[in-house]
């Protein structure tokens, strides 16, 4: 399989995202008297409101406008530069309208031309007939400058509906309207919500530019003002529409019709029967015909008709929170955003499951929140295609949890404390580096999801651990508020640089973000160093700096902050060690051009009494350095051991094997070759006690206390003098991972040969791993296989 072929990830798609809102306003020339540009300023700069109103809504794309007050200045404007949209007030002062738009249009014949008077009439000649010819779009000043902004939307959203549908799925609302007075109060009410919705849904964005690409994904606002140009924009975008507003009376044929909005809504409703629409009509005999299409009906006199399309469209269209409610129309339940959406599917009652899958409301939402992914699985599910309401609700729960995971798998996150997920979730504290270790893990993510890893092996779940980064953002912060960068580079007493490293302030955003981590981190945790030169493809810098095991289990939750945080420091402290900075000696580096990200990650194994550890952990490169046949270099070479990965790190005993044959032991299978290399110790964490380093020595009459040699040991009986595989027999047990390797009590070479793989491809390098694993089943059933590390492995400098 090419590389080509599998990057189809959630990067690929943002990428994708990327791409949408291609087309923008990027100029304006607004032709204006002085008098009409004074009423258009009122008592402010209007250039400055405008941009104003595009950084509110974090939009960085906000257009530069240029004024010129007759129509001779603005086409001697348009010949010297390009213009996307020129708005016209109408008054010219020097020739007819129409004598301006057939120049500007022969001039810049791609820039949108648009009217906006303080005269409906010098617009329509009445309120509802044809706009002037060579003007695209005709409103009415109403004493709102966001008309403006609205109008700039409403020509982008235009140009980009079609590219954008076809690129994402993007949602669409349709607006059918030929009154100029209330579509010029409705535009800006529109954009205001559009724009408000996205604020709310980019607060949720994994980083800024996730939060970018769901402001560029937001629904499509478009605006008709005839039956024919709405059926023509309802038949390109029928199956992304959000919903429709329409008002009641306007040209069909080529002229008015007071019922073309019922007949619209009525032909709607024959393909579509979950769409929302509204009607707005000065008449409300057409309440009943409303009711027989489906459709809410507002009077357009009504004092209130703007606040009421507001709730319509916070109701219908995704807006705001899901409100869950039961069929009577009492609401249950509040979700503010995918992690509450899934709680309460969980909590609410049946009968109000299947009233919102009945209606499409859950995928309408997600659409509404730019997951277009999940909302287009979700949109052909029909509620009858269920047997009951429970099992649309463990669907829902089921789709929910995978699309969240596959979501958060390779980005890297801000953390956030409501949505961080302590299982598997990977956020960052600061703005600067994550490291190379932290890099990898952030690649090994990416990877694992693009490649489709997660689940591909029956009952094992592969992952990467849940992981908090310091930045060197945090680092350099600590070092400069507290002055330490020239002390620790002049120091040479470790003992002295880890006391002043140990008594300094900490950051105080650091340490608040810290504090919402601890709430709910209620696991050990390894706290890991991830400096800019580790894990680089031209110096190994494994070993160099600390690595530090805390059990995280004291009642106090400030006790558990302050050991982590102490921690973190053990871990800067260490950049500045003798022998980290005797290593950099010896490569093209500076010491002062180093800087350390930190990695708080949990810890991947079970308790077992007083002890913490994985039922086995180890290294796997995917360069064999010394094959034995019928091995190559290529098939790799793993070590493993029973414990922490300190065993097989530290270059303690361990069972070594090739992952493409691992029944073939290149040391041999003699008794005396595996008791002389076996393994008689291993390391845990002590979850009792006190000291730097919880990390204790055990023996394996204690593993096998805790049940932790049943799928990995043999036994050794003396009187014949014989190995036999697995427990039995009596004997002395022998740690041979034997009913792994030969009788496939676990894929543990499958795993890894697959990890590698795609390791490898996806640096074009040699890889080398380390990995944890537990093989009791999790809560969901699986058996968790861990990887904690990828790094490029650097040949010809490096040994297994």
């Amino acid at each position: 399989m090419s590389d080509t072929a599998t990057r189809s990830g959630f990067a690929d798609r943002l990428h994708k995202f990327q791409n949408l809102m291609a087309r923008r306003v990027r100029r304006i020339l607004l032709v204006a008297s002085s008098y009409d540009y004074f009423i258009l300023e009122e008592d402010g700069q209007l250039d400055e409101l405008i941009l104003n109103e595009f950084t509110d809504v974090s939009l960085r794309n906000a257009p530069g406008m240029t004024r010129v007050p007759t129509g001779r200045d603005a086409l001697a404007e348009l010949h010297r530069h390009p213009y996307d949209l020129v708005i016209t007030t109408g008054h010219l002062g020097d020739m007819p309208l129409s004598e301006f738009t057939d120049a500007a249009r022969e001039t810049v014949p791609d820039a949108t031309l648009a009217l906006l008077s303080f005269d409906i009439r010098a617009i329509t000649g009445s309120t509802t007939a044809a706009l002037p010819p060579g003007v695209d779009h005709g409103f009415v000043w109403l004493g709102d400058y966001r008309i403006l902004f609205a109008l700039v939307k409403l020509v982008e959203d235009r140009w980009n509906v079609d590219a954008d549908v076809e690129e994402a799925g993007v949602g669409v609302i349709l607006l059918i309207e030929d009154n100029v007075h209330y579509a010029s109060a409705f535009l800006p009410l529109f954009y205001h919500e559009l724009m408000t919705q996205s604020q709310r849904v980019i607060g949720e964005g994994m980083n800024l530019t996730h939060k970018v690409v769901r402001m560029r994904a937001r629904p499509k606002l478009l605006f008709s003002r005839t039956y024919e140009d709405a059926l023509a924009d309802y038949r390109r975008h029928k199956d992304h529409l959000l919903g429709i507003i329409s008002d009641v009376d306007f040209p069909r044929g080529g002229r008015g019709d007071p019922e073309a909005g019922v007949e619209f809504a009525r032909m709607v409703r024959r393909e579509n029967p979950d769409l929302p629409i509204m009607l707005q009509t000065h008449d409300l005999d057409y309440a009943a015909k409303a009711r027989e299409v489906s459709a809410e009906t507002v009077h357009k006199d009504s004092p209130t008709l703007l606040l009421s399309i507001r709730q319509f469209m916070l109701d219908n269209f995704g807006f705001g929170d899901f409100v869950f409610k039961r069929p009577d129309g009492t609401e249950v339940g509040r979700a503010r955003n995918l992690v509450e959406l899934e709680r309460l599917v969980k909590e609410v009652s049946p009968e109000s499951i299947l009233y919102h899958a009945e209606r499409n409301h859950f995928s309408t939402w997600l659409k509404a929140r730019t997951e277009f992914d999940i909302a287009r699985r979700l949109r052909p599910i029909r509620a009858q295609e269920f047997d009951s309401a429970e099992a649309i609700r463990d669907y829902l729960v089921r789709e929910l949890r995978t699309f969240r995971h596959d979501q958060r798998s390779a980005a890297i996150t801000t953390f956030d404390a409501e949505t961080f997920d302590h299982r598997e979730g990977f956020a960052k504290i600061g703005a600067g580096s994550l490291g190379g270790k932290a890099r990898g893990l952030a690649f090994l993510r990416q990877i694992l999801y693009d490649h489709g890893v997660r689940h591909r092996i029956e009952g094992v779940r592969i992952t990467v651990p849940a992981a908090l980064v310091l930045t060197t953002e945090v680092f350099d912060r600590f070092l400069d508020t507290n002055e330490l960068r020239d002390f620790a580079l002049r120091e040479d007493d470790d003992a002295a640089i880890l006391r002043r490293f140990t008594e300094a302030h900490f950051p105080r955003r650091a340490r608040a973000r810290i504090k919402r981590f601890m709430e709910k981190a209620d696991y050990p945790l390894a706290v890991r160093s991830s400096s800019l030169l580790e894990d680089s493809q031209y110096q190994p810098f494994a070993g160099i700096y600390d690595t530090v095991l805390i059990p995280n289990n004291e009642e106090d939750e400030r006790d558990r902050r302050r050991n982590l945080i102490n921690a973190i420091k053990r871990v800067y402290a260490s950049t500045f060690s003798r022998r980290a900075k005797e290593y950099m000696r010896t490569t093209s580096f500076r010491a002062d051009e180093e800087k350390m990200a930190v990695i708080v990650q949990r810890l991947v194994g079970a308790p077992h009494g007083d002890r913490f550890y994985p039922q086995f952990a180890g290294v796997a490169q995917s360069h064999n350095f010394y094959p034995a046949p019928p091995m190559k270099p290529g098939d790799g070479i793993v070590a493993v051991a029973l414990g922490l990965g300190r065993q097989v790190v530290g270059g303690g005993r361990a069972v070594r094997f090739c992952p493409r044959y691992p029944r073939h032991r290149p040391g041999g299978e003699s008794p005396e070759t595996l008791l002389e290399e076996g393994q008689n110790t291993f390391h845990a964490l002590s979850l009792s006690g006190d000291g730097e380093d919880r990390v204790r020595t055990y023996t394996l009459a204690e593993a096998a206390e805790d049940g932790a040699l049943d799928s990995i040991a043999s036994v050794y009986d003396h009187a014949n003098h014989a190995v036999y595989d697995g427990l039995g027999r009596p004997g002395a047990p022998v740690v041979t991972f034997a009913p792994i390797l030969k009788h496939d009590r676990f894929p543990l070479a499958e795993t890894l040969r697959i990890l590698l793989d795609v390791g490898r491809r996806g640096m074009n390098h040699p890889v080398a791993l380390e990995f944890a694993a537990c093989l009791e089943p999790d809560e969901e059933g699986d058996r968790v296989f861990a990887v904690v590390q990828l790094r490029p492995l650097i040949l010809g400098q490096e040994r297994p």
